[in-house]
């Protein structure tokens, strides 16, 4: 059984891949300063972030993936600041700021969840059942936790607006629909 579903993840895996980005175009004065700087992969004060879903899949760095999603040793992470949890380097020293920021601005950012491992991912699609299915859970083997790539933040109403604001100057963005606490690092997402 676990050859199988680690079959079907490598699949959903690569159909991911496949699958262009949807484009949110902005409208209004600043449209044109938004959509420039989308196609020139700049950002500026008045560039907008895509809709969650939008941004296809993540790039993974290259050290990691000799690891496989789910499978990368903890000598291989580092920490964010926050209890146990870890990303990878570049994304954690990035939260890192991030937080910072956020804290300087007297806004507190938790997190609930970081790097999941593969059996991890597996009790949590068991457990919250598979997005593509109406859950809470990526195939396992296929989860931006799974390579160290995205944080669950534990924030109140005004954290959630100051992310929206200021996370994607970090290289994180809201990605997945229906979860405004999964935050990604997408330093690749052009926003």
């Amino acid at each position: 059984m676990d050859g199988f579903l680690a079959v079907r993840a490598r699949i959903a895996s690569i159909e991911q891949r496949f699958q262009p980005p949807t484009p949110v175009l902005p409208s209004g004065a600043s449209a044109f300063t938004s959509i420039l700087d989308q196609a020139m992969g700049t950002t500026s004060a008045s560039a907008t972030q895509r809709a969650p879903g939008a941004y296809g899949p993540a790039q993974v760095p290259a050290e990691l993936m000799t690891f496989g999603n789910g499978k990368i040793p903890r000598s291989a992470l580092s920490e964010i600041g926050i209890g146990n949890h870890r990303l990878s380097s570049r994304a954690a020293g990035a939260f890192r700021d991030m937080r910072a920021a956020a804290a300087r601005d007297g806004v507190e950012i938790g997190v609930t969840d970081s790097y999941r491992t593969y059996d991890q991912q597996v009790d949590l699609a068991e457990r919250k059942g598979l997005y593509s299915e109406g859950g809470l859970a990526a195939r396992p083997g296929t989860s931006n936790h799974g390579w160290g790539l995205a944080v669950d933040v534990d924030v109140n109403s005004r954290g959630q607006q100051w992310l929206s604001a200021n996370a994607a100057r970090y290289g994180f963005v809201e990605d997945v629909p229906r979860e405004p606490w999964h935050w990604t690092f997408r330093p690749d997402s052009g926003v």
